[in-house]
């Protein structure tokens, strides 16, 4: 099934796919269950928090290692591109309704309540109210320099006890979380373009406007629950997801990307320069508009690359001043007349080069309500099921092959799986029942054949009187009857009886009174004719046998 789910992964074209769930004229509505349709989107956000020491922390993990702190911030922003893993949209119900019935119904509040506000949440326990240790650093709950220092005694080689930690749910709701949309990381500078806020320090001015997420609830899976279904640890509502797309698409960055959809907001440069000329001028443009330390540091970066076979020659040059390596860069690189000058395109290339306008609107976090990334239907019964998946062929047929719909059917791969395994062992019991089948009917004739060894006499004497070789192999046919009618009563009333205590057992074990065993009449009577016929089978040849003895034989034979 993973294997099925992984190799699945194809693009769709969902924006024209949902023009066609969202039309009220659709045949796939019919079949659509409790519910409904959900769309996700990918929202993209970073969220921090201060652990007990007061220390800011990125809740993707990317905090924890010294190299995130002490890289300028590259391990804060590795949180952008996607959401932070512990973070998980909340099933929406109908009609509007913030959260689906079918998670209410399977998690226990053990505290608060649930989600009402967007910028609400839920905190997710396991069966045994407990969090990873690694997610409680990730959190906040507990120091980062704890983690750090328990990661620098692992890698020496020392064994590790870890104490079990208790809280109070209050003081776990107490914890804040702020998000900070991906947008926000973007401010203009001087020159009209956009810098990318990534130091500790630009990162805690954030905070000032960031959204704090407070956890208003704590919640467990129910002991019998069958569709609890969060795999984070952290739980919102769709109400969060329409305010960052909102506020998103909203924002300064986004919308001078969308008034220049030519040219790269961060630095103005074309994002498809017609030729190396105008990657040169774009260069030339983005470098005069650095500030003395963008220089040197862009100056250093180029250096450390170019040395790299010298570390003693460019340690030397790196421990220049700014304005020695912002000089040293205008001398040698701006002060080109050439425009196709090896130098500059090569700074073009590796650090200006503009990229994709919708990788940038990625990055930003823009996301149109049009174009989801995900869509999930929801039916109510296995038959719906297959109804949706007609619906979903039968919109296929109607677009262009770019357009149809590939998809993963999940509950179609795990019955794939369960039907093998039920045929599998259908065949084995049809197998023992045949071999049942045949032993008895083997049985019944070597009864009937002993019953015609005992009435010899009889025989014979039914044949002085006149009766036929029909007639004596009636008698053993009407025998053999009976006793198929009988076995077959016999057999069916014992089954109903069975019923009532096994649907008792079945009740108690499965907790609801859905499930039944049950015999329909129909099957009943087949199987009562099943009896009889195989008992009249078995008793043919004895009968004929029987038939076919010579009176004056039979009426001697003691």
């Amino acid at each position: 099934m993973a294997s099925s789910v992984t190799t699945s992964i194809t693009e769709n074209n969902l924006t024209e796919f949902k023009q066609y769930l969202d039309d009220p004229e659709s045949e796939i509505h019919q079949y659509i269950g409790e519910n409904g349709i959900t769309y996700s989107y990918d929202t993209q956000f970073s969220v921090y928090t201060y652990d007990p020491e007061g220390t800011l922390v990125n809740t993707d993990g990317s905090t924890l290692n010294d190299s995130a702190q002490s890289g300028a911030g590259t391990g804060m922003m590795s949180g952008m591109l996607t959401s932070s893993n512990h973070f998980e949209e909340l099933m929406p119900g109908m009609d509007g309704t913030r959260i689906s019935p079918t998670v209410t119904d399977s998690y226990d509040v053990l505290y608060g309540s649930w989600p009402k506000a967007y910028n609400e949440v839920v905190l997710v326990l396991n069966q045994n109210n407990e969090i990873a240790a690694t997610t409680l650093y990730e959190l906040g709950f507990l120091p980062a320099s704890e983690y750090r220092e328990l990661m620098e005694r692992l890698e020496s080689g020392e064994e590790l006890s870890l104490e079990t930690q208790k809280w109070g749910y209050e003081e776990i709701c107490s914890q804040t979380l702020y998000l900070i949309p991906a947008c926000d990381f973007y401010v203009e500078n001087a020159n009209g373009f956009f810098d990318r806020l990534d130091t500790d320090a630009e990162i805690e001015s954030l905070l000032e406007q960031a959204v704090e997420l407070k956890i208003t609830g704590v919640i467990r899976p129910r002991e019998d629950a069958e569709n609890a279904s969060i795999s984070r640890t952290i739980g919102y509502t769709s109400a969060l997801t329409e305010y960052l797309i909102d506020y998103t698409n909203n924002s300064p960055v986004v919308q001078a990307q969308m008034v220049s959809p030519d040219i790269n907001v961060l630095n103005g440069a074309e994002f498809s320069p017609a030729d190396d000329a105008a990657k040169a001028a774009d260069a030339k443009v983005y470098l005069n508009n650095l500030t003395e330390s963008e220089k040197a540091d862009l100056c250093r970066e180029i250096l450390q690359s170019v040395y790299s076979d010298d570390p003693a020659n460019a340690q030397m040059m790196l421990e220049q001043s700014d304005a020695a390596l912002s000089a040293m860069l205008d001398e040698y690189i701006l002060s080109s007349e050439d425009p196709e000058d090896e130098r500059i395109l090569m700074i073009y290339e590796t650090y200006i080069s503009a990229g994709s306008y919708d990788d940038n609107m990625e990055a930003f976090g823009y996301v149109s309500l049009d174009t989801p990334s995900s869509i999930h239907i929801y039916t109510d019964s296995f038959e719906d099921k297959e109804a949706v998946t007609d619906c979903i062929a039968s919109y296929n047929s109607t677009v262009s092959e770019e357009n149809q719909i590939s998809y993963t059917d999940y509950v179609g791969l795990l019955m794939s799986s369960v039907t093998t395994i039920i045929d599998v062992i259908t065949y084995g019991l049809i197998a023992f029942v045949a071999v049942s089948l045949v032993v008895s009917s083997i049985m019944i004739g070597i009864i009937t054949y002993i019953s015609v060894l005992e009435r010899t006499k009889e025989i014979g004497i039914l044949r002085a009187m006149g009766a036929s070789k029909r007639n004596i192999s009636q008698v053993f046919n009407a025998e053999t009857f009976i006793v198929g009618l009988c076995a077959g009563l016999i057999g069916v009333g014992i089954t109903l009886l069975l019923l009532i205590p096994g649907n008792a057992v079945i009740h108690a074990i499965a907790g609801t009174t859905d499930v039944n065993a049950a015999l329909p009449w129909t099957s009943a009577v087949l199987l009562i004719a099943l009896s009889v016929v195989l008992t009249l089978i078995g008793g043919l040849i004895p009968s004929r046998k029987a038939a076919a003895k010579d009176p004056v034989t039979a009426l001697r034979t003691e």
